[in-house]
């Protein structure tokens, strides 16, 4: 299993790119950030510093998306730094939660990312492509150049696009059984558009906060660093809801039971821990999104993920124990995972 770390990119960009070298000594192999230009810094201008300073880590947004830029900008950004480092990015891609609605605007359709996907992934292997009734490539792209586009999705139609279309399925929650719901949807999928369903790569992004044992106290005060996290899917959810209503035979009544409680949510708290927004959010949805416990307990869990066909953990990093669980991870869990 491949492990990845993803961090928001708040200044100093210089902390990010520190504890993206931290996390690669300690076997993480995939670099991810937030990517919203109005909460936070440009990506894109730190991904050169993390590349410039590691050896091995592939890095990428999770998740960009086609409405804040141009596609053919996007494409030749990662080309350029494909170019620059040796195809060592890839491309997550939603329909742009936080970075459409700060800026006033609705996330995108599927159908705009199913274009914006061709076109960024044709792009970035030198490949001419349309764009708009105009074709197009980029000519200084080197055979041999390779973009992988990895999508997000929850929902029905996403996840069906998502195994029909996408290099990699990005799930962003560690439940096990949500998390073989929604791979099964996408294998199934992709074996109906006539692909090899194991040519999707699974990741599955979660918070993770090791403790130094399973004690009430312990425990509670992982739960509170985490909470935040069912916030930040609970938009997902509350869209899915809207869309398919309450209670739909499509989508599973536990991804959507928790968020009956929820009022509102502030963008400015976005991916942090102690967001005042996610207290409707109960102990029992963080202990099933996230990994926390001793580093037994992140084991186990990541072991079961693995047999549900995960092929990489991202470890969502914002709380007040960063470094120490990157160290926790590359001195305990991922050598114990990967044995």
């Amino acid at each position: 299993m491949d492990f990845g770390l993803v961090l928001q990119t708040d200044p100093p960009a210089s902390r990010v790119v520190d504890l993206m070298r931290r996390a690669e000594r300690n076997g993480f192999t995939y670099g991810w950030t937030f990517d919203s230009a109005v909460l936070w810094q440009e990506p894109f201008v730190i991904y050169s510093q993390i590349l410039a300073q590691t050896d091995r880590l592939t890095v990428g947004p999770m998740v960009t998306n086609p409405g804040t830029r141009t596609w053919e900008v996007t494409a030749s950004t990662f080309a350029t730094l494909n170019d620059m480092y040796g195809n060592r990015t890839v491309c997550g891609i939603g329909r742009g939660d936080s970075a459409m609605r700060v800026a006033g605007r609705k996330p995108n359709t599927l159908a705009r990312i199913s274009e914006a996907m061709k076109v960024i992934r044709a792009l970035g292997r030198g490949e001419e492509t349309d764009l708009g009734g105009t074709p197009i490539r980029l000519p200084w792209v080197k055979p041999g150049a390779e973009l992988p586009v990895w999508m997000a999705a929850y929902g029905p139609k996403a996840l069906k696009m998502t195994g029909e279309e996408a290099d990699g399925f990005i799930l962003q929650l560690a439940d096990l059984y949500l998390t073989e719901f929604m791979v099964k949807a996408v294998k199934e999928a992709a074996v109906a558009a006539g692909r090899d369903p194991d040519e999707v790569t699974i990741c599955v992004a979660a918070p993770a906060y090791v403790t130094d044992d399973d004690s009430p106290e312990a425990l509670a005060h992982a739960r509170e660093q985490c909470r935040w996290f069912g916030g930040m899917v609970g938009n997902h959810v509350a869209d899915l809801v809207s869309r398919y209503g309450e209670h739909s035979a499509q989508i599973p009544a536990e991804l959507t039971d928790y968020i009956k409680a929820r009022e509102g949510y502030d963008y400015a708290h976005h991916g942090r821990s102690g967001n005042p927004d996610t207290q409707f959010v109960p102990d029992e949805i963080v202990d099933r999104f996230c990994l926390i416990g001793p580093a037994e307990a992140h084991i186990e869990k990541l072991n079961a993920l693995r047999a549900l066909g995960v092929d990489q953990f991202a470890v969502y990093d914002m709380h007040d124990a960063q470094e120490a669980t990157i160290d926790a991870y590359g001195s305990k869990v991922i050598p114990a995972v990967n044995a």
